[in-house]
């Protein structure tokens, strides 16, 4: 493939159903719009794509292209790949959704969980006990705090998992109330 046989890309009417929702999706989840619709189009488009025909196939600015795609290599969801008689880079993103789920998860803990537990932390270290308003204040704190350590430590367990098993405990689904004697 060289640069000047490059066919365009068509997108089918259910490709660009899920492109346009993963978009509002990832706007709901705190993701810019572009940059989910850009993971959108590199999930399912079976081939890697260069700059320029995601930013034809969007129609967004080359420029938008390059920033979304650096955010979703920061990520870890998206890599450059080169591809024979093109000089230009490609991209492409996961194709195994357990592994891609784990990544995303994994970066949304280390920028979103973590800081917060390391604030708790500080936060019932420097809390005092004179009043019974910094009392109540230290109470929540803890509270909050040993929800959030033992999430993440359950987190790290079942992150720890391999794949196949992750699988077959989630999969497991209620019967995990069972063995833990919860009524359903």
């Amino acid at each position: 493939m060289t640069e000047s046989k490059e066919k365009p890309i068509r997108l089918t009417p259910v490709m660009e159903k899920f492109i346009v929702h993963w978009g509002e999706m990832g706007a709901r989840w705190g993701i810019n719009r572009t940059v989910a619709q850009i993971h959108a189009l590199l999930y399912i488009w079976p081939e890697p794509l260069n700059a320029e025909q995601i930013a034809e196939v969007l129609s967004v600015a080359r420029s938008n292209v390059s920033t979304s795609l650096r955010q979703l290599q920061d990520w870890g969801v998206a890599r450059t790949v080169h591809v024979l008689g093109d000089r230009r880079d490609h991209f492409e993103t996961m194709s195994d959704v357990w592994q891609m789920f784990q990544v995303i998860l994994d970066e949304r803990k280390k920028r979103e969980v973590d800081p917060t537990l390391a604030v708790l932390r500080q936060c019932v270290a420097e809390a005092g006990g004179g009043t019974t308003l910094d009392k109540h204040a230290r109470d929540r704190l803890e509270e909050l705090l040993g929800f959030f350590q033992t999430m993440s430590s359950w987190y790290q367990q079942i992150r720890d998992l391999p794949t196949g098993a992750m699988i077959r405990f989630v999969k497991l689904g209620r019967k995990v109330w069972k063995l833990l004697g919860v009524a359903s």
